[in-house]
């Protein structure tokens, strides 16, 4: 394995700590989903969408910005935001519905329907003004939240922002229904970088890690169980504070307000972290120090230290679940 012995070799290919044995935690689920998988050309530039905004209301009283929403993939998480949108009629909309949309319907019917004609047997049985897969779990779940955050399923690093609650994200991001500053900083502290990267699959010539709810983030042990935060907790605290400094340096570093527009757009979170400047990697450890205290663990542990505890801590909640429920 890599060059040394081992006595033996685990499913995932390791030969020292079992991380195929983690083991899926119910109190993670229905939190980390897949965006939509739109399957046709509903995405929209800036201008067209901008077009289709400034229409007159339709012949059912409605604006098009109903239908006609922000949009994001990946490409908009590890470079710069692009502004584009997409036109989406929700998960059950019916065609007379749509078409009282009319800018926007007749769009898609142009560069949509040919795509997705009867004669593609796999989408032979969906309506072909909605997204293949509009994630109605994704979508209930992120109701009510003013923002959410987001990571792409392949990555160099593993980057979190948040975006505004009526974006859709597209399949190539994983979005998480959560708003507040300490869930992002558990997401973005080591302990969870470490264990998604030693639980994910690798993707491309760059052999990037690619994130995966079920693998990377459904079997993760956060300090306590989502949603079972201790109230008023100064570690709690400790973290969202931490996290909103890494969001407010970062954000600044991203968008300086003297920036030319050839700065601007060198300026991505990719190009951030490959250079990972010094006040970049102080944020992180102020970040890291938080997240660890609230586990009580030390921030001297190397990452096979912190993996076989976070395996422990995976194995301990799952028991604690089968006994609650036995």
């Amino acid at each position: 394995m890599d060059g040394a012995q081992t006595s033996k070799i685990n499913a995932n290919l390791t030969g020292d700590l079992n991380l195929a044995e983690a083991v899926k935690l119910p109190e993670n689920g229905a939190l980390c989903f897949m965006g939509t998988t739109k399957v046709g050309a509903f995405d929209l530039s800036p201008e067209v969408a901008k077009s289709m905004l400034a229409a007159p209301l339709n012949p059912n009283g409605r604006p098009n910005s109903d239908v006609v929403r922000p949009w994001v993939n990946g490409l908009d998480v590890t470079g710069r935001p692009r502004g584009m949108f997409i036109i989406d009629f929700g998960v059950n909309m019916a065609e007379n519905e749509a078409a009282l949309y009319e800018i926007p319907f007749e769009y898609a019917r142009k560069h949509v329907f040919p795509e997705r004609k009867p004669t593609n047997r796999d989408l032979a049985d969906k309506p072909w003004w909605l997204h293949a897969r509009p994630r109605p779990e994704m979508r209930d779940r992120l109701t009510g939240l003013t923002r959410f955050l987001v990571t792409p399923r392949v990555a160099k690093y593993r980057p979190f922002v948040w975006v505004n609650a009526n974006v859709i994200p597209d399949s190539r991001l994983f979005a998480f229904a959560r708003e507040d500053d300490y869930f992002f900083g558990i997401l973005h502290s080591r302990n969870h970088e470490v264990w998604s990267i030693a639980t994910c699959s690798w993707h491309g010539v760059g052999n990037d890690p690619t994130y995966n709810a079920s693998s990377c983030f459904e079997t993760f042990p956060f300090p306590w169980p989502p949603g079972h935060e201790p109230k008023d907790s100064p570690l709690v605290e400790a973290i969202a504070e931490a996290a909103r400094e890494l969001v407010e340096k970062r954000d600044a570093w991203l968008n300086p307000p003297d920036a030319s527009a050839k700065e601007l757009k060198r300026r991505t979170l990719t190009n951030l972290y490959n250079a990972r400047p010094s006040w970049l990697a102080e944020a992180h450890r102020k970040l890291d120090a938080a997240v660890f205290a609230a586990y009580g663990w030390p921030v001297t542990l190397t990452d096979a230290e912190l993996l076989e505890r976070l395996l422990t801590l995976n194995h301990q909640r799952a028991r604690e679940q089968a006994n609650s429920q036995g």
